[in-house]
């Protein structure tokens, strides 16, 4: 059993799951969350699919993060299993319609408060000391700067106040650990961008697989 153990959060599509299967390919442990049940099996398959000597393992975890209690008894359940965690991937997002300001929806907007601002203040004091406890654990926060653009008001704003409050936590943690990156992942042809992007050709953009691979690398050469 790999001794390196990485969690991913929203972890079934997009670049999560190519996160999450780089590093399983890697050789870490990937304990992946996600509410999609299905893509979470997906991922499984794949990784499985493909696994060579030395490679890593899934643990499927299922869960809503906005949920305090699933998270924190998964927290628990990681530190009673394993005792630290070394890396932190927090790529759950809810991607909310294009609309102008004045027609936002509040069930939608309230989902962007939960999923992409609230979730991430109640996990970051959660996975903390998980972090702080492995020899040089890291937290990855993706950035997608919308904050301000026409149509993209509820997903600009959360998305900009998640990524505030991860700046925060990188500052604190400076010194002192663990260590917090931001990145802005390439445009990749994910589901998310779909939406945001109907009709637009895909060919230049960047495969989430490859994308993944030059993040993962990234984190493992951070001195």
């Amino acid at each position: 059993m790999s001794d390196r153990i990485a969690l991913v959060t929203g972890a079934s599509r997009g670049l999560g799951a190519a996160l999450a299967e780089e590093l399983a390919g890697r050789g870490w442990h990937v304990v992946a969350v996600a509410r999609t049940v299905g893509g979470l099996e997906e991922l499984d398959d794949r990784v499985k699919a493909k696994k060579q000597p030395g490679a890593g393992e899934l643990t499927l975890a299922p869960m809503d993060i906005t949920n305090d209690e699933a998270m924190a008894w998964l927290c628990r359940s990681i530190h009673d299993r394993w005792g630290k965690l070394d890396l932190w991937i927090h790529a759950a997002i809810h991607a909310a319609p294009l609309a102008p300001a004045h027609f936002l929806d509040v069930k939608d907007w309230d989902k962007s408060v939960a999923t992409n601002i609230r979730a991430t203040g109640v996990l970051i004091p959660m996975v903390a000391p998980l972090l702080q406890a492995a020899p040089a654990g890291q937290a990855l926060f993706l950035d997608d700067p919308r904050g301000g653009e026409m149509n993209y008001g509820a997903y600009g704003a959360s998305k900009s106040a998640q990524i505030a409050l991860a700046r925060s936590w990188q500052q604190e943690t400076a010194r002192i650990g663990p260590r917090v990156r931001i990145e802005t992942p390439a445009p990749m042809p994910t589901a998310t961008r779909a939406r945001f992007h109907p009709g637009e050709d895909r060919a230049p953009l960047t495969n989430p697989q490859a994308e993944a691979a030059r993040l993962v690398a990234a984190l493992q050469s951070a001195p």
